[in-house]
């Protein structure tokens, strides 16, 4: 009786066809991170707190109901950006070097917050967030 003995057959894998893979959705990562950009403010934040600064030139105030104040002078916020102009070229400086506070309310809303730092980008003013101190 000739039995004839059976072959082993190799278990081969072949790498290519996974690298090609991994290769694709590296560059598909890389081309939709470049399109994913946050739209924020580019805000300078101190370095520390307890550095003490100079008095600012203008202050603007919102409070929760949506009212706005500049240097505790009701104003429509329609004519907000118009009164502010106004103002800087009273001070007859240039506006890179004026500095605008902003108190906002702790209830007020982020939108009105952002339209008021939205106007001194436009005017090209610093500004500072002013907050009120955490509880200790």
């Amino acid at each position: 009786m000739g039995l004839k003995r059976r072959q082993r057959v190799e278990p081969e894998f072949s790498l290519a066809a996974m690298i090609d893979v991994i290769f694709l959705l590296l560059m598909f990562f890389m081309l939709t991170s470049n399109f994913v950009t946050p739209n924020a403010l580019n805000l300078q934040l101190p370095s520390s707190t307890s550095k003490s600064m100079a008095s600012p030139s203008l202050s603007v105030s919102v409070k929760a109901d949506g009212t706005f104040y500049i240097d505790r002078q009701n104003i429509d916020k329609l004519k907000l950006e118009a009164a502010l102009r106004s103002r800087l070229k009273a001070e007859n400086k240039d506006p890179k070097t004026l500095t605008m506070t902003v108190a906002a309310d702790k209830a007020a809303t982020v939108e009105d917050v952002v339209f008021i730092l939205d106007i001194a980008n436009r005017l090209k003013v610093k500004t500072i967030l002013a907050t009120n101190p955490a509880d200790q």
